[in-house]
C-alpha cells in the first residue's frame, strides 16, 4: 500500500463485466482500490460472503502469486480461502471467502487507534512466529526486490531475524474481531522470506498514514521489539523504491 494512493473507492466504479457471472447472488460493492488500479468487491456466492479481486491487464498486479501464497500460508495461519481464480484478456480475477472481522481502518477502529495499533503489532508478531521459515518457498529479500524493480544490487543492513514476511503489513491488511484482537491478515501477494524489519518498518509507517503521528511506539511494544532507526529508515526507503 502506498501512501495516500490506496483506499475505499470514491465516486462511480465501473464493475468489470467478467466478475458478474462469478458473483450472481446480489450486488457487487466496491470496497478497495489500490495504487495500481486493482479493485476489490464484496458480494455473495450463495449464502457465503466473498470478496472478488480484479487486476486489470497491464497493471503489474499478480493475483496468481497471491493465490499461491494464500494456499501455502493457509496451513499455518488464518488467511482468506481461495474459491476461484481465472484470467481474461482484460485482466485476472480471484474470489476468496470472507473472514469474520473488520479491517483496522474501519470507522470503528479509526475512532480507537490505540487498540487497533496494539492489535496489529501483536498480530504481526504472531504471523512472524507462526509461518515456518524452513519450508517457505517464496522470497521477499532485498536482493529479489531490487532485481524485480530493475535496480542495482546493494547491501542493506544485516538481517536481524529472518521470518516469513507479510509483504504489505499495513493497517488495512489487518483484520480485527469485536474484542479488538487480530484474527487474520489479507493481501498476501508479496509474502516471502525477509528480515522482519521489512514488515515492521512499513507497518509502523502505516500507523501514521492511517491514524496520524504518535502510534509507532504502541505498535513496537505490542510486537515486542525495540526501535531500530537504521533498519526502519532502510526498509522504508526500499519500499518507496520498489
Amino acid at each position: 500500500m502506498s501512501r495516500g494512493l490506496a483506499g475505499r473507492p470514491v465516486g462511480d466504479v465501473v464493475e468489470p463485466l467478467a466478475l458478474r457471472p462469478l458473483l450472481a447472488d446480489g450486488p457487487l460493492v466496491p470496497v478497495w482500490r489500490n495504487e495500481l488500479g486493482g479493485l476489490t468487491f464484496e458480494g455473495h456466492r450463495g449464502a457465503d460472503r466473498v470478496f472478488a479481486k480484479w487486476a486489470p491487464a497491464g497493471s503489474g498486479l499478480d493475483l496468481a502469486a497471491e493465490r499461491d501464497r494464500l494456499s501455502w500460508a493457509s496451513a499455518f495461519v488464518p488467511v482468506p480461502r481461495v474459491l476461484d481464480f481465472g484470467s481474461y484478456a482484460s485482466g485476472d480475477w480471484m474470489v476468496t471467502l470472507a473472514i469474520a472481522g473488520e479491517n483496522a481502518v474501519s470507522e470503528r477502529w479509526l475512532a480507537d487507534p490505540g487498540r487497533a495499533v496494539a492489535a496489529a503489532g501483536a498480530g504481526l508478531r504472531a504471523l512472524h512466529d507462526a509461518l515456518p521459515v524452513a519450508s517457505c518457498p517464496f522470497s521477499w529479500s532485498v536482493e529479489d526486490r531490487l532485481a524485480r524493480a530493475g535496480l542495482p544490487a546493494e547491501s542493506g543492513p544485516a538481517v536481524d531475524r529472518l521470518v516469513v514476511c507479510h509483504g504489505d503489513a499495513c493497517m488495512p491488511n489487518t483484520l480485527l474481531d469485536e474484542a479488538g484482537s487480530c484474527v487474520a491478515h489479507v493481501d498476501l501477494g508479496a509474502l516471502g522470506l525477509a528480515d522482519r524489519w521489512a514488515d515492521i518498518a512499513v507497518a509502523t509507517w502505516s500507523t501514521e498514514w492511517n491514524y496520524g503521528p504518535g502510534w509507532e511506539r504502541t505498535f513496537l511494544e505490542a510486537y515486542g521489539v525495540d526501535e531500530d532507526a537504521e533498519r526502519t529508515a532502510y526498509y522504508r526507503s526500499l519500499w518507496d523504491r520498489t
